[in-house]
């Protein structure tokens, strides 16, 4: 298998990344044949993923607007993945060109190409780790030296915690992270789950079958389940819904019926 230039070294192209995969159902080039073929697999069973994922990102930038709008404008993106069109920093720096942004990752491609993309522009960062060690994030110079402990943060957790499983304490870890954050801080969230995706259990759980393959196994929660991650905030409205439902810019009726799959929510930190 030959290893694109820009690929990494020491990293094992041979095992499907749920980032590279990601990168892939949203059109992008940063992913490998590998990647390409988990992707294909899981999309015989569902194939609106990639309506699933554009759903993701346009909630994500209406949080983000929102974030800005409410006078938050420091981003701590942990799971942010590979950078595309519209990413965190780009929505945030048009709304506020102060805006500070820290994205984080354990996807080494995820990490270079974060790097490239924000050679040159002011108040960002990237940091490599993982969200199971929440205080190696909190520690890590990137964060210390550009967000401002006194201040709100919004944590974003956008399509990650779906890829953390029990075993791995992840409330807990959001917990952790909360904790060290200023009051006012927003928790920003989209979790897959069964409900809501317009085809059988059975059907989807194919797809959880592909993802097994990954070194990130998808775990689908309840919505009660995914609610629990926002112990210690308060739902900003419309609560936690499916994400086409999230102050939508338009009709949401007009939505592809797989964009209601999963959740996405705002929680703001008292």
């Amino acid at each position: 298998m030959e290893r694109p230039a820009w690929a990494p070294p020491g990293i094992d192209i041979s095992v499907p990344s749920v980032s590279r995969m990601y990168d892939f159902y949203l059109g992008g080039s940063h992913n490998f044949e590998v990647d390409r073929e988990a992707a294909r697999k899981a999309m015989e069973f569902l194939p609106g993923l990639p309506k699933i994922m554009q759903a993701n990102r346009a909630f994500m930038r209406r949080a983000v607007r929102f974030a800005v709008a409410g006078g938050v404008t420091q981003f701590l993106d942990i799971g942010s993945g590979i950078p595309t069109f519209g990413n965190v920093h780009e929505v945030a720096l048009a709304a506020d060109p102060a805006a500070r942004v820290v994205y984080v990752d354990h996807d080494p491609v995820a990490v270079a190409h974060s790097r490239a993309v924000l050679e040159g522009v002011d108040h960002t960062a990237v940091v490599p780790a993982d969200l199971r060690k929440p205080a190696e994030i909190l520690r890590s110079p990137e964060v210390t030296g550009l967000i401002d402990p006194d201040r709100p943060v919004a944590l974003m957790l956008v399509a990650v915690l779906h890829f953390l499983e029990d075993a791995d304490r992840p409330h807990e870890a959001v917990a952790e992270l909360l904790d060290a954050l200023a009051p006012g801080s927003l928790l920003i969230v989209t979790h897959a789950s069964y409900e809501g995706i317009p085809v059988d259990q059975e059907r989807a759980s194919g797809t959880v079958d592909v993802y097994r393959s990954t070194r990130s196994p998808l775990v689908m929660r309840s919505r009660d389940e995914i609610a629990r991650f926002f112990d210690g905030t308060e739902f900003v409205e419309p609560g936690l819904v499916p994400m086409p439902l999230w102050r939508p810019d338009g009709p949401a009726e007009e939505e592809d019926p797989y964009a209601f799959s999963g959740f996405a929510g705002v929680g703001r930190k008292a």
